[in-house]
C-alpha cells in the first residue's frame, strides 16, 4: 500500500499567482510599513518625492511609490501581507510583510 499526501492540502501547495500591479506592492511593503495617505493610498511613512542624484542634465523627480488600498486587501487576503496593529481598524491601521510575502518574493524575483 503506498500512501500519498494527494488528499491533504497545505498553503505551501496552493500557487498564488500575483499580477504586476501586486507585485510593486509587495515589493513595496517589503521596503517598508505601508500606512493610510489621503485618496485610498499605501504609503512609507513620510513618503516625499526625492531627486536622482547621478542625474547628468537636470534634476528629475522621483516619484513617491504608493498602493491602492484594493491591491492591500487583495494581499491580505492571500495572507502576504499583515495588519501590524490589531487595535486599529483594518482600514487605517499600518500593514507589514509577512513571511510568507517575502518567501513568495524570494521564490518568483
Amino acid at each position: 500500500m503506498n500512501m500519498t499526501a494527494s488528499n491533504n492540502t497545505t498553503a505551501a501547495d496552493t500557487v498564488i499567482s500575483l499580477t504586476p500591479t501586486q507585485i510593486r506592492g509587495l515589493k513595496l511593503a517589503k521596503d517598508g510599513d505601508l500606512h493610510f495617505q489621503e485618496g485610498k493610498r499605501w504609503t512609507h511613512l513620510n513618503a516625499v518625492v526625492t531627486y536622482a542624484r547621478t542625474d547628468r542634465f537636470k534634476e528629475r523627480p522621483r516619484k513617491v511609490k504608493f498602493l491602492m488600498t484594493g491591491t492591500l486587501n487583495e494581499l491580505r487576503e492571500f495572507g502576504l501581507l499583515r495588519n501590524l496593529t490589531p487595535d486599529v481598524a483594518t482600514d487605517e491601521a499600518p500593514h507589514g510583510i509577512t513571511m510568507a510575502g517575502k518567501i513568495w518574493l524570494l521564490k518568483h524575483k
